[in-house]
């Protein structure tokens, strides 16, 4: 916890001397604080008009605008340093660098293209065209309601590893189900098996020593605490590996919302139940995430001269569908996590199922729900009902009022936190991966998703939906207003979604 709060104390420092700047012309440079002013105001409506020429979102760009054009100082500061200019950022340039050198392993067989092409399978299409991913059939999907019951098979998988065992996680928190894979991780370690472990050093801020990669080095376990915290690393620093994702010998791989800590799997929850899911995939589509992880990973150290030796060769008789892990990563231009989003909202002909911790969306979304619900498609949404964050609960609760008037039924999940981040359409498609409806995912964060489509284990993703609605509890007109004041702090907070 020390640890934790020296860190803290350094992002704080950092932040204060980037405000210093504007104290310091106030305190010494007052008798030009006219003219100083009128340069900032100058220089935010250049600013303001530089956004609205590039922008192709602009519900996602107004609050920089407001913001700038409110408070020029602020507005502009705050631009720099959470704003989308990563130019100057070495890691993120190396990132970019080995997405493109990599992109050459990701080639998607002409065959199962055209097949694609033919049954005008959009939504497959777009990933194909967008993101450096493949689709593949032969895969076999299992799907896990919560975390305690996927936490058990992914120990009985990682006890098998031969050659190596890729791990990737926002937060790693030690306890019970922390220490029982490192205890695995440890054995294989000194067994021979390359383990490899990228964790978020933000997520695991509070949690983990500042030296905790060098800990697991001790064991031979190589480590990566991705994006170190430091007050003068600009915008990048908003920017986390929010992740998940597990490979096994290249042969089998686990993702979801499930990170690596206690709550996850229902040990000393603060919420209730936590409601979380995971997924495991044996077949081709493993490669997806493997180059992903590796991008991430050679970025930071270079290693690997060959990463075709961690892929795995599957020889299966029966096809499942098509299954494409996809990416998403601050750097592209595409809004990767929103657009499958949306496009999964558009093409939903009889109901759309979703499950999401947080709701900080755009019109772009809000209207595509909306219209969903219009053209009769039964749109349903199930929230926590016990907040992790309140400030961020309280922005979900302001989208509820708009949403419930044009159709969509809200469920709060009564007895505890929804963290699983579901989409499921019309028993034929669905989305399963670590991408929040909030801000951070759809804008800022490192993510990756599970795109199925005509997948026999979708039944299971229903099945799941099925049973959490009767754990819920439906809102009504009288559970959806708001006053003045909170619908004032509500239209407050949204000016600042970036931040949260």
């Amino acid at each position: 916890m020390l640890n934790a709060v020296k860190r803290i104390v350094i992002v704080l420092i950092g932040v204060l001397l980037q405000f210093g700047f504007s104290i310091m012309i106030r305190l010494f440079f007052y008798k030009y604080l006219g003219i100083i002013t009128l340069f900032y105001s100058i220089a935010s409506i250049l600013i303001v008009l530089g956004i609205l020429k590039e922008s192709t979102r602009l519900s996602n760009d107004l609050p920089w605008v407001i913001l700038i054009l409110i408070f020029p100082i602020f507005g502009t500061i705050l631009l720099i340093t959470l704003g989308k200019n990563y130019s100057k950022n070495k890691l993120l340039r190396n990132i970019f660098a080995y997405e493109k050198e990599y992109s050459k392993y990701l080639e998607q067989d002409e065959k199962l293209k055209k097949e694609i092409e033919k049954k005008q399978l959009d939504n497959i299409e777009y990933l194909m065209n967008r993101t450096n991913s493949f689709v593949s059939k032969n895969n076999e999907i299992s799907y896990y309601p919560y975390g305690e019951i996927f936490y058990p098979e992914l120990l009985k998988e990682l006890k098998k590893a031969k050659k190596f065992i890729f791990m990737e996680y926002f937060i790693i928190k030690e306890g019970i189900m922390w220490n029982g894979i490192l205890d695995i991780l440890k054995e294989k370690a000194s067994q021979g098996v390359d383990v490899r472990i990228l964790y978020d050093d933000m997520g695991s801020l509070a949690v983990l020593k500042t030296d905790y990669a060098n800990q697991l080095a001790e064991y031979g376990i190589k480590c990566i605490s991705f994006n170190k915290l430091s007050p003068f690393r600009g915008i990048f620093m908003n920017n986390r590996d929010h992740r998940k994702m597990t490979i096994i010998d290249g042969a089998v791989a686990f993702s979801g919302g499930v990170n690596l800590s206690d709550e996850y799997i229902n040990i000393n929850s603060k919420y209730g139940i936590w409601k979380d899911n995971g997924i495991k995939i044996v077949g081709d589509a493993i490669w997806n995430l493997t180059v992903m992880f590796l991008t991430l990973w050679n970025a930071n150290r270079n290693e690997d001269k060959d990463i075709t030796q961690f892929k795995h060769t599957f020889k299966m008789k029966e096809e499942n569908g098509y299954v494409i892990p996809y990416g998403v990563a601050p750097l592209h231009k595409d809004l990767i996590g929103e657009d499958v989003y949306i496009n999964m909202i558009n093409s939903a002909k009889k109901y759309l199922y979703i499950m999401t911790p947080y709701l900080i969306i755009d019109t772009d979304m809000v209207n595509s729900l909306c219209r969903a619900a219009k053209r009769g498609v039964d749109v349903r949404m199930i929230v926590p009902g016990i907040p992790d964050k309140k400030i961020v609960y309280t922005q979900t609760v302001s989208f509820f009022k708009v949403l419930h008037e044009n159709g969509i039924k809200i469920y709060k999940f009564t007895n505890g936190f929804v963290h699983s981040k579901v989409f499921l359409s019309d028993d034929k498609r669905a989305v399963v991966g670590t991408i929040n409806m909030d801000y951070r995912s759809l804008y800022l964060h490192f993510e990756n998703g599970i795109y199925m489509e005509d997948v026999k284990q979708l039944k299971d993703i229903s099945c799941d939906f099925e049973t959490t609605f009767k754990e819920c509890q439906k809102l009504e007109d009288k559970d959806v207003k708001a006053g003045f004041i909170k619908s004032l702090w509500q239209a407050i907070l949204r000016l600042f979604a970036p931040l949260f």
